[in-house]
C-alpha cells in the first residue's frame, strides 16, 4: 500500500478497474438479441458497483453506509450471474470471463466483510447509546 492510500481508496480503484473490464468486456458479446440484452444487463450491474461504493463512502450514517455496501454486493453477485450465463451459453469462452468471475467473488468477500464490521460497530453504538 502507498503512503497515504487508505484501504477505501485501495477498494475504490479496484471497484473502478472491475468495472473497466466489464465495459471493455460488454462489446465482445454478439449483436444478438441475447447479445444485446445480457451486454445491457452485465453494463449496468457491473459498472454501479464502483459508483454505489462511492455513494457508501459519502454516506450520511453507519446504517446509510451498510445499506449502500449491501447494494454493491448485490450488483457484485448479479454480475457473476451474468458473467456464468455468458460462459454457460457459449457467448464468450471461459477465457473472457474466469479472472472476472474471479475478481468478482473476491470484491464480494470484501464487501461482505466491512457489512458485517459495520454492523457490528453499529450494534455496539446502539447498545452504548
Amino acid at each position: 500500500m502507498h503512503p497515504g492510500t487508505s484501504k477505501s481508496d485501495l477498494l475504490e480503484k479496484r471497484l473502478i478497474k472491475f468495472a473497466a473490464a466489464i465495459v471493455s468486456l460488454s462489446p465482445k458479446l454478439r449483436k444478438t438479441p441475447q447479445g444485446r440484452h445480457i451486454s445491457s444487463q452485465i453494463l449496468r450491474s457491473g459498472t454501479s458497483s464502483a459508483a454505489n461504493y462511492g455513494e457508501a463512502r459519502g454516506a450520511e450514517s453507519r446504517a446509510d453506509f451498510i445499506h449502500k455496501l449491501k447494494i454493491v454486493f448485490k450488483e457484485l453477485n448479479e454480475t457473476v450471474i451474468w458473467l456464468e450465463v455468458i460462459t454457460e451459453s457459449s457467448l464468450l469462452s471461459s477465457d473472457n470471463t474466469v479472472a472476472l468471475i474471479t475478481e468478482s467473488r473476491d470484491l464480494c468477500r470484501i464487501i461482505a466483510a466491512s457489512i458485517k464490521t459495520s454492523r457490528a460497530g453499529l450494534h455496539e453504538a446502539n447498545a452504548i447509546g
